[in-house]
């Protein structure tokens, strides 16, 4: 066995690449009040307020970095979930620009949310979604700082976990790009006094 040591300021993470090459059976749509659309009107600074509320409990940074003409062209196909009073609490997003596949960047309720069944009604439509005409592979990647529901949701889902790689970054609360309070349960550590 080998340690990597990471540098203060910085994270690791242990990144799984999942794949499904076939279409699941069809499930049923689980009933929630939360409705998701289309976001066709992008505005850059209302998407990352809602992907700081989603993911910053994850440490989720990578969209808040770019600046708004990068942040356009990497951000694909995109679904907003609003819950009963039309406030923004889920991000789908969907990538089909490799021809025959789509990659799942993004899938995720606020926080508030967990634990209430919202999780699967928002997974079976994002599958539905997701296999579009002509799609024959469907891959997401997720990491070991992610949701502790979210690999296992997805292997029951039917994808298949390919590759697993380590990924190291600057942490993203030390950068201004989160709150240092942000991700409590990833301790903060700026220094390398023992």
């Amino acid at each position: 066995m080998s340690l990597i040591d990471i540098p203060p300021g910085h994270l690791g993470a242990v990144v799984t690449y999942l794949e499904m090459t076939e279409r699941p059976a069809t499930a049923p749509i689980f009933p929630s009040p939360l409705r998701m659309e289309r976001w066709e009107d992008f505005d850059p600074e209302r998407y990352r307020d809602l992907f700081r509320k989603i993911g910053g409990k994850w440490l989720w940074f990578s969209r808040l970095r770019m600046e708004d003409a990068e942040l356009r062209d990497a951000a694909a196909e995109i679904h907003v979930v609003r819950d009963e009073a039309g406030t923004d609490c889920g991000l789908v997003e969907l990538d089909f620009r490799t021809s025959g596949e789509c990659l799942i960047r993004f899938l995720a309720l606020a926080p508030e949310l967990a634990g209430q069944g919202h999780g699967r009604w928002l997974f079976a439509e994002t599958l539905a979604l997701a296999w579009a005409p002509g799609v024959t592979r469907v891959a997401v990647h997720t990491c070991s700082l992610d949701h502790p529901a979210a690999l296992p949701a997805y292997l029951r889902a039917g994808f298949v976990a390919k590759r697993r790689a380590f990924e190291s970054f600057p942490d993203p609360r030390v950068a201004g790009l989160l709150p240092r309070d942000a991700a409590p349960q990833v301790p903060l550590i700026e220094s390398s006094r023992q």
